[in-house]
């Protein structure tokens, strides 16, 4: 196994916002560049130490940021042209990714750098999206095998299953409270959940014109999406089915794409259609946003991961670089 360590100078900017909010914050937004050129990092994770791991989608790497050091040490992966995507952690620290150009979700052991290889069925052979519930359960979305699936990360027993819908290709995926897994349908106008014990899947219908790319579920199981090709951040019920969209500070042309939720209840994503692409914060309860410019540009932000103490990981994928938000309340 091939291991790379780099120590590199991050950039630390503070950016004004640039959009009125009831109650101002400030963001820090520190970027550091990958060992690797022409990385394509797509997706970010948390690991339980408090530390930013990242796919590295062309090098074939899964990597890790020590964000008090500087530290990046990458992890080569065995079977070549893998395509690493997303990315999830266990609880005992193992970190999860899909294996997108070659049909399989991997284990990797970072104490021992030990790669573990699920193999899926021949029609999830581009795995897109991973989530843990909490029964250990690793769920799966696969964007052009139009299925989802779940992997049991204790027996390594896997089940997919097709959606309703044709060309529907199943996106960012979340599981709420009561443990159910709702996903985002990207190729049609409808958001979608399944149930862990029968696998049947129920179709929400969303606005004509929507397309949800990704999205992140509030404590009170309300769901906020990135509604990618109208230029909206969309908020859904799935009690009674329904829907609220409000424009992005960019407008129709923004692309939402990566969310996250804060504990506070805070929602942020990214816009991707605007350079630089930005940070943005949308306060449910004042229903108001803020926006603030990444320093690099962005290079489209796929995916984010909020941290325990109110901050955000990045992908930085057009960039090579991740970076973290820094939340100043």
């Amino acid at each position: 196994m091939k291991i790379k360590f780099f120590l590199n100078i991050f950039l630390l900017i503070a950016v004004p916002a640039s959009i009125f909010a009831l109650n101002p914050v400030s963001v820090h937004i520190k970027e550091w560049t990958l060992p690797t050129a022409n990385s394509l990092p797509h997706d970010p994770a948390l690991g339980p130490d408090g530390s930013l791991w990242y796919t590295g989608m062309q090098s074939n790497v899964i990597g890790r940021l020590n964000p008090k050091t500087g530290e990046i040490k990458e992890y080569a992966l065995g079977t070549p042209n893998s395509g690493p995507h997303g990315l999830a952690t266990d609880e005992e620290g193992n970190i999860w990714f899909t294996a997108n150009f070659n049909g399989y979700i991997g284990r990797l052991d970072p104490v021992t750098g030990k790669i573990t290889e699920y193999k899926l069925p021949e029609e999830a052979f581009d795995p897109h999206t991973p989530v843990f519930d909490r029964h250990g359960m690793l769920w799966f979305t696969v964007q052009q095998g139009n299925v989802v699936g779940r992997l049991n990360s204790k027996t390594g027993d896997i089940e997919i299953k097709a959606l309703p819908t044709p060309n529907s290709r199943p996106y960012g995926i979340a599981v709420n409270s009561k443990g159910v897994p709702f996903f985002c349908e990207f190729g049609s106008n409808k958001l979608a959940s399944i149930d862990p014990a029968t696998m049947n899947i129920r179709e929400y219908p969303l606005p004509r014109d929507a397309r949800p790319r990704r999205l992140a579920i509030a404590a009170d199981d309300i769901i906020y999406f990135t509604d990618y090709s109208s230029g909206k951040l969309g908020r859904f019920n799935s009690l009674d089915a329904k829907t609220k969209e409000w424009p992005s500070p960019s407008g129709r042309d923004s692309r939402p794409y990566g969310i996250a939720m804060t504990s506070d209840g805070i929602v942020w994503y990214s816009e991707s259609g605007v350079t630089p692409n930005t940070i943005v914060r949308f306060d449910p309860k004042t229903e108001s946003f803020l926006s603030w410019p990444i320093p690099s540009g962005g290079g489209v932000v796929r995916n984010m991961v909020a941290t325990p103490e109110g901050n955000l990981y990045l992908a930085c994928s057009g960039k090579n670089k991740v970076a973290i938000v820094e939340v100043n309340k």
